[in-house]
């Protein structure tokens, strides 16, 4: 028999405007304390559930897929990376899996350019300046001398949506715009960017200042920055990742940032998923590079439409149609 609702359950904490929707709409029971749960914790909430709303905290493997209720038919991602979902083993256990792409394009633009700016211009280090006693010597000539961005060359991987809305930001900043991909984009696409193609990321990274990281994680782009291709980029040059921590060898770059040939990087995202690579937390101390705690769609406004997002996908599943945003495995088309 078919319930009147979907009973959903929701794994962390959403804003209060989405958790009170989810609630007139659908039988919703929500994770309370809002602490990443354990696997059995995760299975054991969703025991009777048709929709598991789950967010980038919660792994959910192929072993997790087999436990979860029989009842259990989607998985709605809150968020556009699904490197925590094996897509794969779910849609072989017939469960449906959606994401939440192209709400988070914008914020996530201004967050790359922030981090762009905040290396170059030593914008971490000067304001903790003030804080550590509460004095200052004043302005020098020759005092907290950074780079400045116009006339730099930004090398963006991935021109997709988030990519193209970096270089948009990019250029007004005065840089001229790169990119690799699979594919060249159309003249409608590079003509307004000024944007220059290059088909390899090799001949790409030795002919930029900055390198920023604009992928999904794919078989295909695991460690896509390798420890030869970071050896490839400019002495002095820069790496921006606001993407997939998966993309960098992160070793590899502590070791190009330890011995000055690159000058710097600021990264949003981090390879080791249960705390920070050591190294890079001792360049950041240092002043060498700049971490951020997964900001980079960090808005209240972006969380209420990735949660308006997450209530379309499970409302057009349950009228029996493809939700807009599903995600197939690799490989696979709708078509």
């Amino acid at each position: 028999m078919t319930r009147a609702r979907p009973r959903v359950f929701v794994t962390r904490r959403l804003p209060d405007i989405v958790e009170e929707r989810m609630a007139a709409l659908f039988d919703t029971r929500f994770n309370i304390g809002d602490d990443p749960l354990e696997r059995m914790a995760l299975v054991s909430n969703a025991h009777d559930c048709d929709v598991l709303v789950s967010s980038i905290t919660d792994r959910i493997d192929a072993d997790l897929i087999a436990s979860l209720p029989a009842s259990l038919r989607l998985i709605a991602q809150f968020g556009n990376g699904i490197d925590n979902v094996n897509v794969e083993a779910a849609h072989a256990a017939g469960i449906t899996v959606t994401n939440t792409p192209s709400v988070l394009t914008e914020d996530t633009a201004d967050m790359a350019m922030a981090l762009m700016l905040s290396v170059p211009r030593r914008l971490v280090e000067g304001a903790q300046v003030l804080l550590e006693d509460g004095t200052w010597s004043g302005w020098s000539p020759t005092w907290m001398l950074g780079q400045r961005l116009t006339g730099k060359a930004l090398g963006i991987v991935g021109l997709g949506r988030i990519g193209t809305a970096v270089a948009r930001r990019a250029k007004a900043f005065g840089l001229s715009i790169h990119y690799c991909g699979r594919t060249r984009k159309p003249p409608q696409v590079e003509e307004p960017l000024g944007a220059t193609w290059w088909p390899s990321i090799e001949e790409m990274l030795g002919a930029v200042d900055i390198v920023s990281l604009h992928t999904p994680h794919t078989r295909d782009t695991f460690h896509i920055l390798s420890a030869e291709r970071l050896g490839r980029m400019k002495k002095g040059a820069v790496l921006v990742n606001i993407s997939r921590p998966d993309l960098v060898d992160e070793n590899a770059l502590a070791d190009l940032v330890e011995t000055g040939h690159l000058s710097g990087a600021a990264l949003d995202v981090f390879e080791h998923k249960r705390g920070v690579n050591p190294r890079l937390l001792d360049l950041a101390r240092a002043h060498r590079i700049v971490l951020t705690p997964h900001m980079g769609s960090a808005t209240l406004e972006s969380r209420i439409e990735m949660g308006e997002t997450v209530i379309v996908n499970i409302r057009t599943f349950f009228d029996g149609h493809t939700p807009p945003h599903r995600v197939l495995p690799e490989g696979q088309s709708l078509i």
